[in-house]
């Protein structure tokens, strides 16, 4: 295999790159695989994806998530994911005609950036992460064979993927700083994946949220801000990646009402003493078995 070719079974070549690499690629209406990618898609949605097509159906979030996709486990027993739902039955998209994708204006971020794959990393003793790319080359895909050279970077502000990179970095970053934490942080409660997925995917439900009596009694945000985060949906998800980094990681830049916080502390110490005791307890019964086990 070389740099060249493709991963057996995976369609990314193993050579990566910077923005400043040229590739040759075009995909337009005539060429002869038109719309085989989308007859048979894999897409996984990232927070503002859904949120624009939420937007151009004129639905809520959870009305959306319930129609057009399914979750998926980004890692075992961890935080999910969401990825596009294909016809009943079928692989193909649901957005899918004969003349092309029915929603371009605000197809997902993956079909933007077909045919070149991205590729966020972050090493344990950085604070930041960085991008690279890479280059997916699929047997039925002719488009790489157009004689049209261009840099990802115009490539990526061809397909509007500056906007849409700007406004997922917070949620890429929370996805790499679970990854990278590893065990250090444990596996994730039933409570944080669900917080997880409310904010990151059901934005209207998150918006109850933060307007609730109880999150306010914890949280200490100006009037002016708040409103400005529950009067627009983007806004909104880009604070839902901060309060995440803080309930998740304890990264905190949302100011909370001290004696609240104080009362959330306690009650973490009293379940932490209580995880403890009863850990003791089980050792001590396992300790206890094998002895008995040992004397028969």
């Amino acid at each position: 295999m070389t740099e060249d070719q493709p991963i057996p079974d995976n369609p990314v070549l193993p050579r990566t790159f910077d923005g400043a690499k040229e590739i040759r690629f075009q995909c337009r209406k005539g060429i002869a695989c038109w719309n085989a990618c989308c007859s048979n898609i894999d897409i996984s949605l990232t927070p503002y994806d859904i949120l624009r097509l939420k937007q151009r159906f004129g639905i809520g979030s959870g009305e959306f998530l319930q129609k057009h996709t399914v979750p998926y486990e980004i890692e075992r027993d961890g935080i999910a994911g969401v990825k596009l739902r294909p016809v009943e039955k079928g692989t193909a998209c649901q957005f899918m005609t004969a003349e092309g994708c029915s929603v371009y204006e605000d197809r997902p971020t993956a079909c933007r950036y077909y045919p070149v794959a991205l590729l966020s990393l972050r090493r344990q003793d950085e604070s930041t992460d960085r991008n690279s790319y890479a280059l997916v080359k699929e047997a039925h895909c002719l488009g790489h064979n157009e004689p049209r050279p261009i840099t990802v970077d115009d490539y990526r502000k061809e397909q509007g993927l500056v906007e849409y990179d700007a406004l997922a970095r917070g949620w890429r970053q929370l996805i790499l700083k679970k990854k990278s934490s590893g065990p250090s942080i444990g596996k994730p409660s039933v409570r944080s994946r669900q917080l997880f997925f409310m904010a990151c995917y059901d934005i209207d439900r998150f918006r109850q949220f933060v307007a609730s009596d109880g999150f306010n009694d914890l949280y200490d945000l100006p009037p002016e801000t708040l409103q400005k985060i529950l009067g627009e949906d983007t806004e909104l998800m880009l604070f839902g990646f901060r309060f995440l980094m803080q309930v998740l990681f304890g990264d905190e830049s949302i100011p909370m009402r001290k004696e609240a916080a104080e009362q959330r502390r306690q009650r973490h110490r009293e379940k932490s003493q209580r995880m403890e005791r009863e850990a003791a307890a089980r050792r001590a019964a396992e300790q206890d078995g094998m002895y008995e086990n040992v004397d028969e």
